[in-house]
């Protein structure tokens, strides 16, 4: 098995698991509904919006950024990303700094899935689009 089919099925199965990990009392289930586009020449960025809702009825518009550098060139669109959280009790505790890193390689339609985390909080990140991209990042993924 290659190396980027094992990172494929290890992303996937880490963010199945984190679907399965049991809520603790008073944690409300949120889901964000996004688009995102950027590129990359070592520097990667991209920029994008979405809308999050809660199971507690609350929800909010939100502009998303993704800042970072490694050894990584490219350029791709997200067109129908999910985003699930978990770990939060208010809409509020989805804003800010999500640590991300990751290994990527994709040409023409592909599909992808990332989990990252802000302290306590997760997000469980999944989507398909269209681009092309190689190389190893590290950096943020910002929600505002």
């Amino acid at each position: 098995m290659t190396a980027w089919k094992i990172f494929g099925v290890s992303a996937l199965a880490l963010a199945g698991w984190m679907a399965a990990v049991p809520a603790h009392a008073g944690d409300i289930e949120c889901k964000m509904n996004f688009r995102l586009s950027g590129w990359s020449v070592f520097y990667q960025t991209a920029e994008g919006s979405g809308t999050v809702h809660c199971s507690n009825g609350q929800s909010m518009g939100v502009h998303i950024r993704v800042k970072g550098g490694g050894i990584t060139f490219g350029k791709n669109q997200i067109d129908d990303g999910v985003g699930k959280f978990s770990g939060i009790t208010s809409i509020s505790e989805i804003k800010g700094h999500y640590a991300d890193a990751g290994v990527h390689a994709g040409a023409s339609k592909s599909a992808g899935a990332r989990v990252m985390t802000k302290g306590n909080v997760s997000l469980a990140l999944s989507g398909t689009g269209k681009g092309w991209d190689l190389g190893v990042a590290f950096g943020a993924f910002i929600i505002e």
